[in-house]
């Protein structure tokens, strides 16, 4: 009785994990591939369905559509929007080689789509995320994650609108900054946008440091050839001072050789006391 209760455990534990969402992450303008990781090798053909409908993958290697069957299975989606989050289901037809009847085996993958913006202090900002999947946004504060929109509650916040599926900022403050979410009904994050502030100021800082810089440097460019003069100026007045120095020693020196010649001549015969 254990044994057939656990066996039977097993059964529905392996049947709904089977089941469970596969979480993918993609970045907005940026590509994303789904892999179906099917062992079948006769794969027929792929089908791809958001919560809204299907969506045209196209089946042949090397197209130029936006989302495409890649390898065997897998499914590329380019260009990513915010409008591809949610969860979507890949089915995928192969032949059993025992019989010729097609079968088909699904996977459901959770999309999650992230962006980052910078945005100047003052100015407005709308972020298109309100699709028809968004429940509710939320955004990260000291004090955890804090509502600042939910359908069929709307603001909460006088300092936003909404306008054809646009959350907008009237004008953005550093209080605005920070990370927002977009959930589901389920709570399943769909999209993820982490906002900061234009650092003008900072900007402002650097080019004043690099005019500092360019003009130390072209101090620097005329400045040395006159340190360099200058010292070429000092060390010709020491020459010339030490020259100057010589001369008027050897003119004493000659002088009192010529005192003593004539002293000699006036007095040829010296007496002594």
């Amino acid at each position: 009785m254990f044994f057939s209760l656990l066996l039977l455990f097993g059964l529905f534990y392996h049947s709904h994990s089977g089941n469970k969402n596969l979480p993918v992450t993609g970045k907005r303008d940026g590509n994303l591939t789904l892999l179906c990781e099917i062992e079948d090798k006769q794969i027929l053909h792929v089908e791809l369905f958001s919560e809204s409908g299907t969506i045209d993958v196209c089946q042949t290697e090397g197209c130029s559509e936006r989302v495409s069957k890649t390898a065997a299975c897998d499914v590329l989606i380019k260009n990513l929007s915010f409008s591809d989050a949610g969860k979507h289901t890949l089915r995928v037809y192969y032949s059993n080689n025992q019989t010729s009847v097609a079968q088909n085996k699904e996977r459901i993958y959770q999309i999650h789509i992230y962006d980052e913006i910078t945005v100047k202090t003052g100015k407005p900002i709308k972020l298109h995320v309100l699709m028809s999947n968004a429940h509710k946004v939320e955004k990260n504060s000291s004090e955890g994650w804090k509502k600042v929109w939910e359908r069929g509650h709307g603001l909460w916040s006088d300092r936003m609108n909404v306008s054809d599926g646009d959350l907008i900022i009237k004008a953005f403050t550093d209080n605005d900054a920070g990370t927002y979410r977009v959930l589901d009904a389920e709570d399943e994050t769909l999209i993820t946008v982490n906002i900061t502030e234009s650092d003008t100021k900072l900007k402002e800082k650097l080019d004043k440091d690099e005019d500092k810089t360019n003009h130390t440097e072209e101090h620097g460019i005329w400045i040395w050839p006159v340190v360099v003069c200058s010292l070429i100026l000092v060390l010709i007045g020491i020459g010339f001072f030490i020259s100057r120095w010589h001369r008027n020693r050897n003119v004493s020196q000659d002088s009192v050789q010529e005192r003593s010649v004539v002293l000699e001549k006036l007095n040829p015969n010296p007496k002594c006391d």
